[in-house]
Formats: C-alpha cells, structure tokens, sequence
C-alpha cells in the first residue's frame, strides 16, 4: 500500500508521488497512501509547502474500475480531499496527461493547481450516470463560475490546460520539463511570497443564478430528457449557489451522489463501460501477441486517410501498396480480389451495408454514423485475430471482436426485415437467437454493438442486459457504491 504513493524532501518542499500504473487510478491503496504521506508531510518540521504528483504518462485519470461494484474501503475520497484541503501547509498539484473525474476533484481540494502542457481535465462522471461525489459539483463553480460548471460536468467533457487555464479551474500552465520540476518551481514562488495559494472551500460561492440553471434544465429536457444524472448535476451546481456553508453544499452534493448511485441507468452505463474495455479481447488468443509493425490500406476508405495519420504517430510503418515489410493489410472493398503472401494477414474493411465475402480471414465492419468497428474472425485463427485487434486499437479504432458471423451485420438485418417498426423492440427479441449468441465471445459484446452501431438508447444498457435483468426478476436494481466515493 504504502509503495502507491511515496513521500520525499526536496529542501523545504515535500513531495508526494503517486505511482499506481498505467493511469494511477484512486485505488483504495492510493487513498490510503495519501492519507499516510498527508501525515508524513504536514508532520516535517523541515518542509514548507506540499506538492502532489504523479509518475507515469498521467496524473489521476479517475476512479479504479477493478473497485466498481464492490464495498466501499475507507478512506473514502471526500475525506481524503478534506484531509488535503485541511492541511496548514500550502499544497500544490501539479498536472499532467489528464485528470479526470476522482483526479480532478483531488486537485480542485489542493490550494493550487499547476498544469504541463497538454493536459486535460474533465468530470465525466455523467457519462456513468453519476455526478462528482467528492466535491466537484461545489468547488468547481467556487472557481469557474455556474456557467461553466453547469456546462463542464453536465456533459462530461475535457477541456485542455489552456483552457482550464481561462476557465478559472487552473491558476499555472508551467513550461517547465517534468511535473517534479513545475511543482519545485512553483513552491519557491510559494514561499517567496510571489504566488498565493487559496483554499477552495473557502472562496465566496457563486450568487444564485436561476437565468442559467433554468437555461440548463431546458437545454437537457430538449436533449437528453431520458437521463436521470444530468438532472441531479444541475440540482447540485444550483445548491452550491444558494447553501447557507460549504458544508451544506457537500451533503447535499453526497444525498444527489446516492440518489445518482441507487439508479438503474447508474448499473447499465457501467455495465457498457466494462463491456467496452473487454470487447477487443479475444478469449482463445494469446495474451503476448502484439501489434503489426507494418500495415498495407489497399483502396479507399473514409477512415484509411485517419489510420495512416495514427500509424505514423504510434511508430506502424504504412503504405498503400505491399511491401516486404508489410504483415496486415487492410483492404476496401474493391480490393478484395488481391491475393496476398501466406505470411500476410488480410482483412477486409466493409460498410455495414456492404456484404462480407465468405471467404475472408478477417472482415471489419465500419458504419458512417459509428466510431466502432466489428473485426469478424472468419477463416483467421484467434492468434491473427487478436494480433489484428490490437493493431486497429493502435490506431484508435474501438472495436468489438466476434467469431463466425458478423453480430452488427445480423442486428442490422433483423431490424430492415422485421415489420416492427421500433429497433429497440427487435433488438431485444433477437438478442435471444442461438446464431447471435454462438457468434459472440461475451453477452456484452451484443450489447455494445447494439449501441454503438444501432442508436440502441445507452442508458438500457444493451438488449442482452436487459433480458438478464428481467429474467432475474432485477429491472431498475443496481450494484453497491463505487470504492473511489
């Protein structure tokens, strides 16, 4: 536990790193480790300012999901936040990668942020039908305003370091070459009395501002009516403006937060989020393959341009011919004719109205309306199909991996030959078709493509997620609290 987060002296600094790999996320580890090292610091007769950091490519990118649905661990993470906003030493955060959700809440609890260049920050808890639980919907506008709260939080996007930087949310935007360097900087400033640091808590709340909470709520009625989270966001910025304390704010902020905890949308958006970090895994594949090193994109495809500029920047040599180097082409669908070397894997890339061709290794299916692609092992093994997976996430194609037959080609059929005249109707009655089910690695698979490919609505979770549900007597339950709250 105590190896998540380590303390140091740096003179009269006291440097706090995070270092739980790969996106350091708020594990019950790392709680406790801050709590630990908060102590450590606050306790140094020889330190002065506090700086909090984190190694690897990214500061705090949010929650842990191995901790979703299981019990809550303390510390929980308002208390860590408070212990942070507590302390009688100036606390810095220095940011860089992202941080997003639980990550972002940490730094607005420190008494200043500064940000490397490239970062991003965002509260995308509402994109798991959650709202900030840790006091992001009362600091936030403390130091951005209503106006922008509302919008930040609401819809769950990022907002780069300049940016966050005009907004209010961060006080630097250091040019200095590492995140320990900034933070040392800005603590000498700190204590030379050139930079002012400033407990967030402590600032005046916003004054009430019912124009914009009203223009919200309308603007989420016309878009997004179907949503319970979105609703609960705007409940809490608009209490932030009218608590007699902070202190009120935050209960209320925590009442919201369970309100938000206790939903069905809650369960079937986290549902789609675990289903989606699993879909490119192929069961049977190795789990050592790697990605090509050097691909072929054979005709013209809207997204060939797209994955020629991602292959150049992740180091996959790319061409629009074969090479002898050349060890997965990607084929549009006049191309499909090219006969390729036995040591060369070939896929062909396919609209979702364009048929697949029986004879194919791979087939990927693509949709002008979707960013996702269905990659279908056909005659290839699992080894080449995972291999392949890997590659087309390498150039930032999110993707569900299927055997035999295409799941979205036969969705999308059942839906133009079905006289019903509600996808959703048909989607959920052959989700239960034997063809659909042997075609599949993983129930969640349907559902994700279901979604992503066929406006599914999201916040159902999918047809298969459904029918577990009622066929478990479960519709509208939900797991238990998110460690990371």
């Amino acid at each position: 536990m105590a190896y998540c987060v380590t303390y140091q002296r740096h003179d009269q600094v006291g440097v706090m790193q995070i270092n739980n790999p790969p996106v350091n996320a708020l594990s019950h580890a790392v709680r406790s480790g801050l709590m630990a090292a908060f102590d450590q610091a606050v306790a140094d007769p020889q330190v002065q300012v506090l700086v909090v950091l984190a190694a690897g490519r990214t500061f705090i990118a949010g929650a842990d999901i191995r901790e979703f649905g299981k019990p809550a661990q303390a510390p929980l993470l308002p208390d860590v936040i408070t212990r942070i906003e507590d302390s009688c030493k100036p606390v810095i955060a220095v940011l860089h990668g992202t941080a997003l959700g639980g990550g972002l809440e940490v730094a607005l609890g420190c008494h200043l942020r500064i940000a490397l260049p490239g970062t991003r920050v965002g509260l995308p808890e509402v994109k798991l039908g959650l709202l900030p639980g840790a006091g992001g919907t009362q600091r936030l506008p403390r130091l951005a305003g209503v106006a922008a709260a509302l919008t930040l939080i609401t819809r769950g996007n990022m907002l780069n370091a300049q940016e966050a930087l005009a907004a209010g949310i961060l006080d630097r935007v250091s040019d200095a070459p590492s995140a320990l360097e900034a933070g040392l900087q800005a603590a000498k400033q700190v204590m030379a009395g050139e930079l002012m640091a400033r407990v967030t808590r402590d600032l005046p709340a916003p004054p009430p501002a019912p124009e914009l909470v009203k223009a919200a709520r309308a603007q989420l009625d016309a878009s997004v009516s179907e949503l319970f989270s979105p609703f609960r966001i705007v409940d809490a910025i608009e209490y932030c403006t009218t608590a007699a304390s902070f202190q009120q704010g935050m209960r209320r902020e925590r009442e919201l937060f369970l309100t938000c905890m206790a939903s069905p949308q809650r369960a079937a958006l986290i549902h789609l989020f675990l289903a989606e970090r699993q879909a490119s895994q192929v069961p049977m594949g190795s789990s050592d393959v790697e990605p090509h090193r050097h691909i072929a994109l054979l005709g013209e495809h809207p997204l060939f341009e797209q994955w020629a500029r991602c292959a150049n920047k992740v180091g996959i040599g790319v061409a629009d011919r074969l090479l002898p180097e050349t060890t997965l082409c990607l084929m549009s669908c006049c191309d499909l004719g090219t006969i390729l070397p036995p040591q060369m894997t070939g896929i062909a890339v396919l609209d979702l109205n364009e048929p697949v061709p029986e004879k194919a290794g791979m087939t990927l299916i693509t949709s002008s309306n979707s960013q996702f692609g269905e990659l279908v092992r056909q005659q290839a093994t699992a080894q080449e199909q995972q291999r392949a997976a890997l590659t087309l996430k390498a150039l930032k194609l999110p993707l569900v991996v299927s055997s035999g037959e295409s799941l979205v080609l036969a969705m999308h059929t059942a839906i133009q030959a079905s006289p019903d005249t509600d996808p959703q109707n048909v989607l959920e009655r052959f989700n239960h078709d034997s063809r659909l089910r042997a075609a599949s690695y993983r129930s969640s698979d349907i559902d994700l493509l279901a979604v992503e490919f066929l406006a599914y609505p999201r916040h159902l979770g999918g047809p298969c997620y459904q029918a577990s549900l009622a066929a478990q007597g479960l519709a509208g339950s939900s797991a238990t609290d998110e460690a990371c709250h």
